[in-house]
C-alpha cells in the first residue's frame, strides 16, 4: 500500500544531457516517420515528450518514486505531464532534474474500492539555473489486483 509518508521526499539532482542522438532514437522509437527535421539541423529541439527518458539518468537516490512503495501488482500509470517554460530543450543543452513526491490522495473508484493516488514532480534546470521544464507523473495504485476474467 502507498505510505502517505513520502510525500516531500526528494531524489539528489541529477544530470540529464540532450543528446541530438538520443532525439533521434526517441523520434524513431515513438514512430516519427520523418526524420529530416531531426537529420537536417545541428541542435534539433527535443520532443515534448522525450524528458520521460530521464528515469534512464535517474538512478539510486535521485529517484524518490521508491519511497511510495506502491504495490506493483495494483499499480498503474496514470497519466504524465509535461510544462515548459519555453522551448523544449535542444541538443547540447545540458538540465539538472530535481524529483520529488508532491501527493498522495485517494479516490472512489467505479468498479468500487478506493484507489490511491502519487504524484511525483521533476523540475528541470539549464545551465544558468532557468526553470525549463517540469514532469508530472501520477501512479495509481487499485483496491485489489484485477481478476483474470476482468478485462
Amino acid at each position: 500500500m502507498a505510505d502517505p509518508a513520502a510525500v516531500g521526499t526528494e531524489g539528489a539532482p541529477f544530470r540529464l544531457d540532450v543528446e541530438r542522438g538520443k532525439i533521434r532514437e526517441f523520434a524513431r522509437a515513438t514512430g516519427t516517420a520523418d526524420l529530416t527535421g531531426i537529420d537536417a539541423q545541428d541542435a534539433p529541439v527535443s520532443q515534448p515528450t522525450f524528458l520521460t527518458t530521464a528515469l534512464h539518468w535517474q538512478t539510486g537516490d535521485a529517484n524518490p518514486w521508491p519511497a511510495v512503495k506502491l504495490d506493483q501488482q495494483r499499480g498503474l500509470h496514470a497519466e504524465q505531464e509535461f510544462t515548459f517554460f519555453g522551448a523544449p530543450p535542444r541538443a547540447g543543452t545540458r538540465l539538472e532534474g530535481r524529483a520529488r513526491i508532491s501527493d498522495i490522495y485517494t479516490k472512489q473508484g467505479r468498479r468500487g474500492g478506493e484507489m490511491t493516488f502519487a504524484v511525483m514532480v521533476t523540475d528541470y534546470y539549464d545551465e544558468s539555473g532557468r526553470l525549463v521544464a517540469q514532469a508530472k507523473m501520477t501512479g495509481v495504485e487499485t483496491a485489489r489486483p484485477p481478476k483474470e476474467d476482468e478485462a
